[in-house]
């Protein structure tokens, strides 16, 4: 079970149960308790601060108290996988949007120092992000200042010609767009952006300073949604320049965020259990590893390899020994898309049959199979899922993941994927269901249906802020996820109970309750057999 606790913990460790302490940087159920839970599946106690102690979209978070939660409870901890964003600003929307001074986070960074002290065998590894630049005031989600919203399109393109200024020049025209933009964007808008970014900035450089010091046993800055080029890319570059003295298994920068969590549990874990997971990557025909995906500035080949190496494992060229085998399904054309495109409606398209037979061919050789579905973002295949679905593979594989960008999604299957190898099936199936519900039936499904029919509720409230219509929401995804189960998954106990929320009062996220379930690797086994038999 994960447990939150108030603050010191009775319990000395008695070397039974390992115990790791996790800090998220937020409360959303995938940061939160859906990271914990792999491990956990593990055998392992996982200790979260209490949920008030998190921040959320209105309540930016706690660092003070946090800090304090942190070091009465890693006395008896065997590992900390802490976000950085959460003991300085409170979380990973409070780096955003806070209005501490520099002084203020500078010295929030320093405690590090003091807690090293206290703690001086404690693995310790760090996650933090850099500031994201997103591309409108609309894709910002509304976790921007207010100002975003008017000005973020405009705000994200003088990044861009800012950047590309410094890796390879303007043209005239660019030149005389980036100085219009300056014009046009207010100028207390742009140097409380900016002054923003320059704390966060100076915070990540003392972080990468500490990480040299030996203070951490590993630092990872994760770059959230971010262009080729983009303000969130310049200061990625600058920061790799910080660190170039540092190996990658000590420091990296990557592409995404809201995977680093999973990321480095999985590295906390394998570090404990001194093993390095070998991972083999497979990519569907066409681009495929070339392929740049949405919110992403790098090749996802990088970005893997990336997420390899957080995780603790290591590539290998040989699917044969591996410890896990990475599908990743990409477009041929090396576009993404988003889960709710019309064009996602199941219907099989370029590269669906291929991927799904590199699939089953390795599922068919016993490898342990692992599937980064990254063609749509923000949601499942709906076509892979159908014809995996058909052809009986949906708990063959052994992880899964789709859910956000690109980069969360092939990072978080990377993360659980390496540690399925230490789970018993009952549990590899629990976590697979989970990423079933939400990723394929709420994001890619659910979500765009209940979308659609909003205007039909009563009361004020929209995709963004469901206010007076998040009860009627949550009831209506609730029997729409009912109806998803009985179309699609097989008869799992705890699917006789289903309840969808929405803790952060908006549709992009949900929170789908479920209770204890019974082992159905062999109900799919004595299904197969009996497939088999009616065919002869």
């Amino acid at each position: 079970m994960v447990m939150a606790l108030p603050m010191a913990s009775a319990r000395h460790k008695q070397n039974v149960v390992p115990r790791i302490i996790y800090v998220p940087h937020d409360n959303r159920p995938i940061s939160n308790q859906q990271t914990a839970e792999v491990v956990q599946k593990l055998g392992y106690e996982v200790i979260v601060p209490p949920d008030k102690l998190l921040g959320n979209r209105q309540d930016l978070g706690h660092p003070d108290e946090l800090w304090a939660w942190l070091k009465e409870n890693a006395r008896d901890a065997d590992a900390a996988v802490v976000s950085s964003d959460s003991l300085i600003y409170g979380s990973l929307v409070g780096s955003r949007k806070h209005s501490y001074t520099k002084e203020q986070i500078l010295a929030r960074t320093e405690n590090f120092k003091s807690f090293r002290k206290e703690n001086p065998k404690l693995p310790l590894y760090v996650f933090g992000s850099i500031m994201r630049t997103p591309r409108s005031g609309a894709a910002s989600g509304h976790e921007e200042p207010e100002y975003y919203r008017s000005y973020g399109a405009d705000i994200f393109r003088y990044t861009v010609l800012k950047d590309k200024e410094e890796v390879e020049g303007l043209t005239r025209r660019e030149t005389k767009e980036a100085a219009f933009l300056e014009e046009l964007i207010p100028r207390k808008h742009m140097q409380d952006w900016l002054g923003r970014r320059d704390k966060n900035y100076s915070a990540n450089q003392q972080l990468i300073k500490l990480t040299r010091g030996k203070l951490f046993n590993y630092l990872v800055l994760g770059r959230d949604d971010n262009a080729p080029y983009s303000r969130t890319h310049m200061e990625s570059r600058h920061l790799d320049e910080e660190g170039k003295d540092l190996g990658k298994t000590e420091f990296q920068t990557m592409a995404g965020i809201d995977e680093m969590g999973m990321l480095l549990m999985s590295r906390a874990v394998n570090n404990l259990r001194k093993d390095v997971p070998f991972v083999y990557v497979r990519y569907n025909w066409g681009r495929g590893p070339a392929t740049v995906p949405a919110y992403s500035d790098e090749r996802i080949s990088a970005s893997v390899s990336s997420a390899i190496t957080a995780g603790g494992g290591m590539p290998v060229t040989s699917p044969a020994n591996a410890d896990l085998v990475l599908t990743v399904n990409t477009n041929p054309n090396g576009k993404t898309y988003e889960a709710n495109d019309r064009a996602n409606d199941g219907r099989p398209r370029e590269g669906t049959a291929y991927f799904a037979d590199i699939v089953q061919e390795y599922v068919g050789k016993g490898y342990p199979v692992g599937i980064a579905d990254i063609a749509y973002a923000n949601g499942a295949d709906n076509a892979l899922m159908e014809e995996l679905k058909k052809r009986g593979l949906l708990f063959k594989i052994k992880a899964y993941s789709g859910w956000n960008t690109p980069t969360n999604s092939s990072g978080f299957v990377i993360g659980a994927g390496m540690l399925t190898k230490y789970m018993k099936d009952a549990d590899v199936d629990e976590l697979l269901l989970t990423r079933y519900l939400d990723d394929w039936g709420y994001q890619a499904n659910v979500r765009n249906i209940v979308a659609r029919q909003l205007t039909w509720l009563r009361g004020d409230g929209f995709y963004g802020s469901l206010d007076a219509k998040r009860e009627a929401v949550g009831l209506r995804s609730t029997r729409l996820m009912e109806q998803f189960v009985q179309e699609n998954l097989p008869p799992f106990k705890s699917l006789e109970d289903i309840n969808v929320t929405f803790p952060w009062n908006r549709m992009f996220e949900s929170d789908i309750q479920r209770g204890e379930r019974k082992d159905f690797r062999y109900f799919m086994n004595t299904a197969a057999e009996k497939t088999k038999k009616t065919a002869k």
